[in-house]
């Protein structure tokens, strides 16, 4: 196989995984500040969420599709 036949496995696996998690959490770390002995953040949960899964396996299938060898 090509190794945009390789990139669109990694794909189709990744995106079979966010779906079967039914998403995947995350947090995001800002706007640290120090006022002397202070020092505040803030952090902002997200999720990747299934839809983003189903694309990457669709977009996964198109690349194993272009990258297979001809014969």
């Amino acid at each position: 196989m090509r190794p945009l036949a390789w990139i669109g496995v990694i794909l189709i696996i990744a995106g079979v995984v966010i779906v079967a998690m039914k998403g995947i959490p995350y947090t995001k770390s800002r706007n640290e500040m120090e006022v002397g002995p202070l020092k505040v953040t803030t952090q902002e949960r997200g999720l990747v969420t299934p839809i983003v899964g189903v694309a990457a396996i669709v977009i996964g299938g198109v690349l194993v599709f272009a990258g297979r060898k001809t014969a």
